[in-house]
């Protein structure tokens, strides 16, 4: 995906990579090159946000020709596992990417420094572009995605239904309502799509987990963060599992979507699709397109948090240097260049006022205030990367027609053993 939110996320070590990190042998154990500092992005599969990662190393360079970084780009499905690969062979750069739920889990295996960036520019960030674990500041974006509810005007028009805001979502009751009253209506083969084709991991917990939150559940106790029993396999859960099968076993969304549900609703095959932001630009091809916030299932709506952000490895030899670029790049000029390449929400209200359609008011400006007022982030553990596949397999089983207790009950004695067996990641 071009803005890396809609991704497949694939976890651990993988050999075949390490053939990709060989291409970085004049790089020292700490990440350094001849001339000044390694960068590593993951955007070598996206032009336009690669060129803003790159113009804003020339402009480093340009100012600090004796402390040079030099971009280093990697095909977005091998970066993880490139990382991982380095992080083994003592070879990680000094600066990196990170898609925001991995950090913790890089910052557990010691493969990242805390941040020192100052409180007072930290507050400027939307909070979900900022990860924190363990008290800790360990990587920072320059932009967020959100996710919003696409529909269809009219037809939420021909239902009766009143056009929810950020301010007063739909209640459950009424989403229903609509659900069946657009079905009723016969018009659209699909009332509302998922988007289930995308097999992709990280989609279906990205996706669906806000949800689960809405009802008043969660992948795991947040309080203690040393179990899933009882926010994943409690009663809230499964009301939020009865709800995702009722909208396949109701005909209201296909157990498996096409491989692009978001052409589907702008050929006319969907009333509303669940989709992000990264389709936005496509919105102007549906005469009545509008985009709104997800329902309110009982603990407020919610909206997944925190996109492709920025770290400083811990095996740098030069940190200080390091951690003054990253400091001095997170300016409104460069958030701004990300909003202006495509199309992602920028990560300050400085930056958002120099891009058109971000101000106030403005044509973008709702995923803005969507990622500010609704975010969640997902679980800040080191465990997530077994929490994530866990529970997609799981909602996936529940949107086949499995049963929901027997499913969130095995779900959450996998999570809680490895829990166990990982000595809590350090909680």
């Amino acid at each position: 995906m071009g803005i890396s939110t809609k991704r497949t996320l694939r976890w651990g070590l993988v050999a075949a990579v390490v053939a990709a990190t060989a291409a970085c042998g004049s790089e020292n154990a700490g990440g350094s090159s001849d001339d000044g500092l390694t960068l590593w992005t993951h955007n070598a599969g996206n032009p336009q946000e690669l060129a803003v990662v790159e113009q804003i190393a020339n402009d480093w360079n340009a100012a600090h020709p004796d402390k040079k970084v030099t971009v280093r780009a990697f095909p977005q499905a091998a970066y993880n596992e490139a990382v991982v690969s380095a992080a083994t062979a003592k070879k990680l750069p000094c600066i990196l990417d990170t898609d925001a739920p991995t950090v913790p889990n890089w910052a557990y295996a010691g493969y990242l420094a805390p941040l020192e960036i100052p409180d007072d520019q930290l507050a400027k960030q939307l909070p979900s572009t900022v990860g924190r674990y363990q008290g800790k500041t360990y990587s920072v974006g320059y932009y967020e995605a959100a996710l919003g509810l696409f529909a269809r005007k009219s037809a939420l028009t021909a239902a009766g239904a009143r056009i929810p805001t950020l301010a007063q979502p739909w209640t459950a009751a009424e989403f229903d309502q609509v659900l069946q009253k657009v079905e009723a209506g016969g018009k659209y083969p699909i009332t509302f799509d998922l988007g289930t084709g995308d097999t992709g991991t990280e989609w279906w917990t990205y996706g669906y987990s806000p949800f689960l939150q809405s009802f008043g559940g969660d992948l795991i106790d947040r309080g203690t963060y040393k179990s899933a029993s009882g926010v994943l396999n409690g009663d809230k859960a499964l009301a939020w599992a009865t709800w995702m099968r009722g909208l396949v076993k109701k005909g209201y969304s296909p157990q498996k979507s096409s491989a692009d549900a978001f052409a589907d609703f702008v050929n006319g095959k969907s009333a509303m699709v669940w989709s992000g932001i990264w389709n936005s630009g496509s919105l102007s091809k549906v005469d009545d397109g509008i985009v709104l916030p997800p329902p309110d299932f009982g603990s407020g709506a919610k909206v997944g948090g925190g996109s492709w952000q920025w770290a400083v490895s811990s095996s740098c030899p030069d940190k200080a240097t390091a951690m003054e670029y990253l400091r001095t790049s997170l300016t409104a000029k460069n958030m701004a260049a990300f909003a202006e390449k495509q199309n992602v929400i920028p990560a300050s209200e400085e930056a958002a006022a120099m891009v058109p359609g971000w101000q106030p008011g403005g044509e973008k400006r709702f995923f803005l205030d969507e990622s500010k007022e609704l975010a969640m982030v997902r679980p800040p553990t080191p465990g997530y990367p077994y929490l994530t596949t866990t529970f997609a397999k799981a909602t996936q089983d529940i949107v086949a027609g499995g049963d929901p207790k027997q499913i969130l009950d095995r779900a959450v004695a996998d999570i809680d053993r490895d829990l166990k067996s990982n000595d809590y990641y350090g909680f």
